[in-house]
Order: structure tokens, then sequence, then C-alpha cells
């Protein structure tokens, strides 16, 4: 315990040291307060610490759905993860459930908790096809295409970003202000497997419906709590990376999603590589990196988190890595109590260079009291 308030101190005193650092602004030049001053916080903790997250992790877990104060990391590490992956999926349909079945009302009342804390919520959207109804996963038209300005379903898709516009903008705090959102849209555009990925648009197409996107839910629906995220899956050069990239008025965070699968040492040394890469780009452009997805499904190596993870993550300047949800015993990417690699992961935990709830509460990142 005396060492963890002496790293807490440190951290403290490593982002007061920084307060006269030259930092960038957010692409949003109406961000709100609470928005800007998350994204200067990014910024001055780049170094210092990498914070950790988890898809879904107050949502439902291994063995608890719904519970109030329920988290699989909290079970095993005794403190949430700093930062709280959620989706929108469904939200374009007015459904009451997401994507994954979590009620919208649940998962808004866990991302208010999460805020209140201190903690900083992220949204990805497995939207479904704005053209035919089908799933994120129908690749079998030109999609994008349609549905960008002057395309024949331009209006489906303004129609879903209504309905998403407005669930975003009820997720407010105890004072009424906006919540920070890190909104990742269109991710793992260089697969071939979402309707907006590589093999049904061109990059000019990409762009304009990144752009439109954004654009629409900044100046049209007057979201100004959203910080940007361009997010990747597998890329092999910067080109490849910043093929589809829509400009720096458009992005504030970049990175990739990629898993382990079997052949670890081919895993560790393409998250290497892709971190270098990604790093380096960020820098270029003035922008903060993440690992936006990660995981080894069900973690069958119990020392996965020190000996494959953390040391190569702790190489790199990302802001954070987040690793998928527990779906149930059959499917999980975070241990929960009694699974293989439960240990090793409170090792991972306790090591100074990650940050969860209980390091990430006192840095108030958001400018306000946290209590």
């Amino acid at each position: 315990m005396k060492k963890e308030k002496i790293y807490l101190l440190f951290l403290i005193l490593a982002l007061a040291s920084c307060k006269k650092k030259q930092l960038n602004e957010p692409s949003d030049q109406l961000a709100t307060t609470e928005t800007r001053e998350l994204y200067y916080s990014l910024q001055r903790l780049q170094g210092t610490g990498i914070l950790f997250g988890h898809h879904d992790d107050t949502g439902y877990g291994v063995n608890f759905k719904y519970d109030k104060d329920g988290s699989d990391v909290k079970a095993v590490t005794g403190t949430y993860p700093a930062v709280y992956g959620w989706d929108l999926s469904k939200i374009e349909h007015d459904s009451i459930r997401d994507i994954n079945g979590l009620p919208f009302s649940v998962q808004s009342k866990r991302v208010r908790e999460a805020y209140e804390r201190g903690g900083i919520n992220t949204f990805s959207w497995h939207m479904d096809n704005p053209v035919d109804g089908k799933t994120a996963w129908d690749t079998s038209r030109h999609t994008v295409a349609d549905i960008i300005p002057g395309g024949a379903f331009h209006e489906n898709y303004t129609d879903y970003l209504d309905r998403a516009a407005k669930y975003l903008d009820g997720l407010k705090g105890d004072n009424g202000e906006h919540i920070p959102i890190l909104f990742r849209p269109f991710h793992e555009f260089t697969g071939d497997w979402f309707w907006w990925g590589k093999n049904t648009c061109t990059p000019d197409q990409f762009k304009t419906l990144w752009r439109f996107t954004i654009d629409y839910l900044r100046n049209t629906k007057k979201l100004h709590n959203l910080l940007v995220v361009y997010s990747a899956a597998d890329f092999n050069s910067d080109a490849e990376f910043m093929q589809r990239y829509p400009g720096d008025a458009y992005v504030d965070l970049v990175g990739f999603d990629y898993y382990c699968v079997k052949d670890l040492h081919i895993y560790q040394w393409n998250l290497d590589r892709r971190m270098t890469l990604v790093d380096t780009l960020a820098a270029q452009h003035h922008k903060l990196s993440c690992l936006a997805e990660t995981g080894y499904l069900n973690i069958p190596l119990k020392n996965w988190w020190t000996s494959l993870l953390l040391p190569t993550i702790s190489k790199h300047s990302i802001s954070y890595v987040l690793v998928w949800r527990n779906a149930g015993p059959e499917q999980f990417y975070a241990p929960y109590p009694g699974q293989a690699s439960a240990e090793d992961f409170q090792i991972f935990a306790r090591d100074t260079t990650m940050i969860f709830q209980n390091r990430l509460t006192p840095l108030n990142v958001y400018g306000k009291v946290v209590e």
C-alpha cells in the first residue's frame, strides 16, 4: 500500500511537471471543457503509463450479468479498468439492447458511473448496413458509395446518425455536462469483413464517409464531446495505414486492432512492429496512439500478461490498450477469479507501466473534483 501511494504521488507530480508542456488541441475546435481537459491529460500521461481497458467490463462478465459494481477485472485485481469499451450497434434501430444484448439503459448508467469515478469511455459501432439493414458484416454491395452525400441511401444513413447522436447527447454527468467519449467509428477499415472495409469502397469514398460523419455529429447534431479514434486492422507499412486517413481535422488518436492467436512469436513481432509505425505517425501528425483492441481468447497461457503483452507495449508511448469482452466461460479476454492467468494479471496490474482505475481517479483527468 505504501509503494502504491508513492507511485500515485509520482504520477501526480509527473503530470504537474508537464503542465507547461506545449499541448495539442483536440481536432474539434469547439470541444467541451471536459473533453479538452481529457485530451490534455492523455498527452501529459504519454510516456508515464498506459491505461488499461476492457470492453463491456461493468455490463456483464463470465459469472455476472448487469450486476451493480460487477467487473471481472475488479474481481481479480481489486480495481476497475481505466478505460471502458462500449458499442453503439443497434441504437440505429432504436433498439433497447446493443449488439451484445446489453440494455442501453444499463450501458448508459455504467458509462456515467465510469465517468463519475474518473474513468474513460470509448465507443465503437458495429453499425448495421444502412442500405439493406443487414449486419456490419454484410459486404455484398458497395454500401459506402450509396450512403455518402449524393448516394441513393444517404438519408438512411443520416437517420442512423440521428439516433446515435440522440443517445450520445443524453450521456451526461451529474452537473449536466456531456461525458467525453473516445469515438472509434469504422474500425478495422483495412480489413475486408465490414461493409466499410477496403474491399467495398475506395480510399476517397472512405475519407468522404468519415469526414461527413464527423462533420454531421459536430456541426449538425452539436456533439462536441467526441475525441475521434482512427483504428485500423492489419497493415504492413505507414503508407497502408495512412491510405484512408481523413485528415488531422478529423482525428485525435490513431491505433489499430490486433489479436493474439496460435503463434505467439508472430503476434509479438507484429505488435511491436505496428506500434513502432503508429507511434511515429502519431508524433508526425501531433496525435496520440493506442492499441484499440487486443487480447488472447480464453488466455490459455498463464503468464501471457507479463511475458508477452507487458514487455511489448511498455516499449511504446501508447495512451491505452483495451482487451475485448468477457462474453461467458466459452469466450473471454480478461481473467476472472480462478482463471489460469488471474495471478499473472494481478502482477500486470501492479506494474508501474499500467494504469487502472485506482491510479487514474486521483489524476483528475477531466479537470473536476472526483469523489
